[in-house]
């Protein structure tokens, strides 16, 4: 198939896009990507890319055309005025640079904002083949969730925007199962949602891979280590008030690692409350560093705010933290707490719930470390199976094609209609 990519977010940027991208080339399709300049999540444009523009034109063989962009800054303007710049200028770029380009299929990567399947649809209009859009984040739900916007007439107006774009789409994949009854409101009434999940990125063979010197190493203390976004959704406040409960018990120590728009203030939160020596902030590392840093951890955080929204999503990490092998802490409510809850594959408590975070804390530190691998196994057993990369790459690519047939049938018929 030639495919043609669209995603706001794409490497240097660490996400899962990056990943799929790759092994669709792998399997022979010719892609191309069109996406922003790289500038997530500090929110400004990377400075390597600035040097040499370059070098980022092409990833792993693939065409990558990057559309300019208001970088995201700081504060709730900078990020709308991200979100709309690249939406417009990957429009009018994309319209141009690819008007001689042949394509049999779009696929747009939408983790936020949604705004990232308007140059998807334009190209669809002018190319005439189907597009399919993966929806990683609900709108307008979780710009309320997160209070973004608070204005109803406002995230009315988003709604209608929201319904635009799932009525041009010719196939939506929805990251969790909940998700499909809330996209349905905004989409016909007969159209094509189907469930498809993240996955755990490959990980290479981690028994002689080296702890990350970053950290050192404690005799006898238990690490429960979170890694990723540090934002509004990820609720910092609950989980420093957890760790703050349990101050005194010096052998429980929390390692984040990642970065992201609240990691000033939990860093400054953290001196407030004394918890230097038990709260460390690691900062940001490439997503292929993970395993050395997993080596240290005897749990692995994964969180989400007490909002309904977060309840239907099943956070990303999840999946990877699942392949690691290593206990999970859930402070999470609905679908991504079943998933730990029906695998036995760690300890759960409600979102924003601190005091049993807390609880749930000792209870994993003070389980028999026989009981703690077992956690580890089941995660990868559910791993290899409901989120099996392979497995879901292998239905993308039978999606796709299947939405390339209909759509050539659809204009066989329409032809033999207008003779």
């Amino acid at each position: 198939m030639r495919l043609l990519v669209v995603t706001q977010y794409f490497w240097p940027e660490n996400f899962r896009i990056n990943d799929l991208v790759s092994e669709l080339a792998k399997r022979g399709h010719q892609v191309t990507v069109l996406t922003g300049q790289p500038n997530y999540p500090d929110g400004k444009i990377f400075p390597e890319f600035l040097a040499n523009k370059e070098a980022f034109a092409s990833y792993e063989g693939i065409e990558v055309i990057r559309a300019p962009l208001i970088s995201r800054g700081k504060g709730g303007l900078r990020l709308v005025l991200n979100y709309f710049s690249f939406a417009l200028n990957a429009t009018i770029l994309g319209l141009w640079r690819l008007r001689h380009k042949e394509f049999d299929a779009i696929f747009a990567f939408e983790p936020s904002p949604i705004t990232v399947a308007l140059p998807a649809i334009a190209l669809r209009t002018q190319k005439r083949i189907p597009f399919t859009f993966w929806v990683q984040d609900l709108w307008p739900e979780t710009l309320e969730a997160i209070g973004i916007i608070r204005s109803k007439k406002t995230l009315n107006i988003i709604g209608k925007l929201v319904s635009f774009i799932y009525k041009r789409c010719d196939l939506i994949l929805a990251q969790s199962k909940s998700f499909i009854e809330k996209i349905k409101p905004y989409s016909h009434r007969n159209q094509n949602i189907e469930y498809f999940p993240n996955w755990a990125e490959q990980i290479n063979e981690t028994q002689n891979i080296a702890p990350a010197s970053e950290i050192i190493s404690k005799a006898d203390t238990f690490n429960i280590m979170f890694a990723g976004n540090i934002g509004d959704a990820q609720d910092f406040p609950a989980i420093l008030a957890a760790a703050n409960i349990l101050k005194n018990q010096k052998h429980i120590r929390w390692l984040i690692v990642g970065d992201g728009r609240l990691a000033h203030w939990v860093t400054d939160e953290i001196k407030c409350l004394g918890l230097q020596d038990q709260v460390l902030m690691l900062g940001r590392h490439p997503s292929e560093r993970m395993p050395s840093f997993f080596k240290h951890a005897d749990a692995l955080l994964v969180t989400l705010k007490d909002e309904p929204i977060f309840s239907m999503t099943i956070p990303s990490k999840l999946q990877a933290y699942l392949a690691a092998g290593i206990p999970i802490l859930a402070m999470l409510n609905g679908e991504g707490a079943a998933v730990v809850k029906q695998a036995d594959a760690g300890l759960t408590c409600p979102a924003g719930n601190y005091q049993e975070l807390a609880a749930a804390v000792l209870q994993l530190s003070e389980m028999s470390p026989e009981k703690r691998e077992q956690m580890g196994i089941n995660g990868i057993m559910l791993s290899n199976t409901e989120f099996n990369r392979d497995k879901l790459i292998n239905q993308l690519e039978h999606w796709l094609s299947t939405v390339m047939y209909n759509q050539t049938n659809t204009k066989r018929l329409m032809l033999k209609e207008a003779e």
